[in-house]
């Protein structure tokens, strides 16, 4: 086949069949899109087009710079067709989690901004807030930018609607269950309804991560109202993996199918094993569902190799994600409006593990920084602390310090967590350092 323009490979990508072997559901035949054969190797391959199709031509009439939020595949495939079309392309965003991601978006020659990071425990208070950081730079500069807008713009969704789904009902024609991971939320939305055309019983499956875990391309719940486009009322039901069951997923379709599909993939395939063997047994006609294969796997190695050391030779890691509940309650906490007065008394180690820019930025006056990814390491490759002083452990909001303090407490360190973190004590006016 013979094409002329590398846009012209995005879309119409295939449909697998899984074996029943690996489903373990004998009335439901599961289908997977495999969306990772478009050119830049996504399902947002769709979406960066036509976000910019539509107005390419007056894009390069005004030399303007594409504009966008992303950390991860949308921005690959928009510089992608920037530098296919002799564009520049900007990506403003807090720091990219994955050092691959970044690594290939600087290759294919992005322009990245990352403001002062907000680690996997949000700030709400957060002033560096990338939308409104891009609505500020818009209302500055908006002449020298086209801003594709990826979580606002209906055409994220219309794109899915027009194609994915088309595709889909022209493969398959009824479908019955259709499964998916929110993050703009566009391609679930648009999918579903086209498919609902066909039938409008289609059942739809959100998936979002546990809360203060990590799947890229995949939000928590309470990161979802951020998202201009997302409906709660298109779901029948939102299912809530966490990173160790997304990369057991990923590896079963890895090694067992053939697809070398990343982590998304592999929440999308224990979601939908998880619902439909519920239901499977109970079904006295045969039924359709489908997933979609997102991306590829091979941009994670690190992100992987972290939370699975297990698979490279390594040991197996002893992480958050192995707390237990009673675990997390015997923390204790210090208040934000007592915590003055005990930091004078115990005279701890007070560690921030917020990303540097954001400690240098504002932080409690005589803390330590180690941002999260270099605290995570040093608790579960060994003994990082004095462990004859008391530890103070501080984050945002005060989730992910207290599963820290749990982490120290469970190798006998004298650990605590405050409550509220850094948020707290920025609104209870207590004093702050800058560096």
């Amino acid at each position: 086949m013979k094409y002329d323009s590398i846009t012209e490979l995005i879309g119409d990508t295939p449909m697998l069949k899984l074996d029943r072997g690996v489903t373990g559901l004998e009335n439901i035949d599961v289908y997977v899109k495999l969306e990772y054969h478009s050119p830049f190797g996504s399902i947002k391959d769709r979406v960066a087009w036509e976000l910019i199709r539509d107005d390419i031509d007056e894009i390069k009439e005004k030399n303007q710079t594409l504009l966008e939020s992303s950390s991860g595949n949308t921005a690959k495939a928009i510089q992608g067709i920037a530098g296919a079309n002799g564009l520049d392309f900007k990506t403003i965003t807090n720091r990219i989690k994955v050092d691959e991601v970044k690594d290939i978006l600087i290759m294919m020659g992005a322009e990245i901004e990352e403001l002062p990071g907000k680690s996997e425990c949000p700030d709400p208070n957060d002033p560096e807030d990338p939308l409104t950081y891009l609505d500020q730079l818009m209302a500055r500069e908006g002449e020298k930018y086209f801003r594709t807008g990826q979580y606002t713009n209906k055409k994220n969704t219309q794109v899915h609607r027009e194609q994915t789904g088309q595709e889909i009902l022209d493969d398959l024609g009824k479908v019955d269950y259709l499964f998916g991971g929110l993050g703009t939320t566009g391609s679930t939305k648009g999918t579903a309804q086209k498919l609902k055309e066909e039938n409008p019983e289609l059942k739809v499956t959100g998936i979002v991560s546990s809360q203060d875990d990590f799947i890229p391309g995949i939000r928590t719940a309470n990161e979802m109202w951020e998202v201009g486009l997302y409906e709660k009322e298109l779901y029948n039901d939102r299912a809530v993996i966490d990173s160790k069951d997304a990369l057991e997923g990923m590896l079963t379709l890895i090694r067992n199918c053939g697809i070398l599909a990343g982590p998304t993939t592999g929440a999308n395939f224990v979601a939908l094993k998880r619902k439909l063997s519920e239901i499977d047994q109970e079904l006295e006609e045969k039924r359709t569902a489908i997933f979609f294969a997102c991306d590829r796997f091979e941009h994670y190695r690190s992100y992987i190799k972290e939370r699975k050391p297990e698979i490279f030779g390594g040991k197996e890691r002893e992480g958050t994600e192995t707390l237990t509940e009673q675990e997390l309650e015997q923390v204790p906490e210090i208040s934000v409006d007592n915590a003055e007065e005990w930091i004078e008394e115990e005279k701890p180690i007070i560690v921030d593990s917020r990303s540097n820019p954001a400690y240098q930025m504002a932080h409690i006056p005589g803390s330590i920084n180690i941002p999260e990814e270099k605290l995570k390491e040093m608790i579960e490759t060994g003994k990082p602390i004095n462990m004859n002083q008391k530890i103070l452990l501080v984050c945002p909001g005060g989730r992910k310090s207290r599963k820290f303090a749990a982490l120290l407490q469970r190798d006998n360190f004298e650990a605590y967590n405050l409550k509220e973190g850094v948020t707290g004590w920025k609104s209870g006016e207590k004093e702050l350092g800058t560096v």
